[in-house]
């Protein structure tokens, strides 16, 4: 069974709830007929509107949803987890989510169903969250690097084109050797990522895509990756 992520850009349930574009894909990368998803919403302190989106667009698809609070009374996370087909974390303060995590113990419990087959997903923090490390406006300012869980190589930069910071800044890490490279996801888009490479970019909204980002002999160089459109 291959290992997947879904990283999303930004957009999706969190924005236009009930659409369901990206979020139909993730449910048919999974082998089940009707996969049990989990949603995380650490990084919005479990936000109740973000969970209602969350149900409104997931509960119209194939798929039985559930959602994991941490700042309420918190069920036992091995039970919750290993019983998933899919999760999906969503967007927000990535240094605040991944301190939580870490706290009690949920990053191993992670990593244990990512190598056992469960997909995994999200948008935002929920997308950098996998990488190495990633690009997050966690702190108010300024975009910071910030290293994540290394679930797969490299490192993510989410909202590419959706907030006029973000080339900029990453062109900064990488002209000060900060970084080799990064990929570089627009928001109506995500990298589907299989055994820790990336297969494709799928692309949800008009005029998206991402891309590997890297310095070459002084210049920036964004090399576009091989995108499917499914809207």
């Amino acid at each position: 069974m291959s290992k997947q992520i879904i990283a999303i850009g930004g957009g999706g349930f969190g924005r236009n709830p009930g659409d369901g574009i990206i979020e139909k894909y993730i449910i048919d990368q999974s082998e089940k007929e009707n996969p049990n998803i989990c949603f995380i919403p650490t990084a919005t302190g479990d936000n109740e509107a973000y969970k209602v989106n969350f149900y409104s667009t997931f509960s119209q698809l194939n798929c039985t949803p559930s959602h994991l609070d941490f700042f309420k009374r918190t069920a036992k996370l091995d039970d919750i987890i290993f019983s998933q087909d899919i999760v999906f974390v969503g967007g927000g303060n990535t240094k605040s989510m991944l301190a939580v995590w870490k706290d009690w113990g949920l990053v191993q419990i992670l990593k244990e169903a990512y190598e056992a087959g469960t997909i995994m997903c999200g948008v935002s923090a929920g997308a950098i969250c996998w990488f190495e490390n990633g690009i997050t406006d966690s702190w108010a300012d300024e975009l910071k690097f910030i290293d994540c869980l290394g679930f797969v190589p490299g490192s993510c930069c989410p909202h590419y084109d959706e907030e006029p910071e973000r080339r900029p800044a990453l062109n900064n890490f990488l002209s000060e050797g900060a970084l080799e490279n990064c990929n570089a996801i627009d928001g109506g888009c995500a990298l589907h990522i299989k055994d820790g490479v990336v297969h494709k970019a799928i692309v949800f909204a008009q005029d998206k895509n991402a891309y590997l980002v890297h310095q070459h002999e002084q210049e920036i160089v964004e090399s576009p990756y091989l995108r499917e459109e499914i809207f």
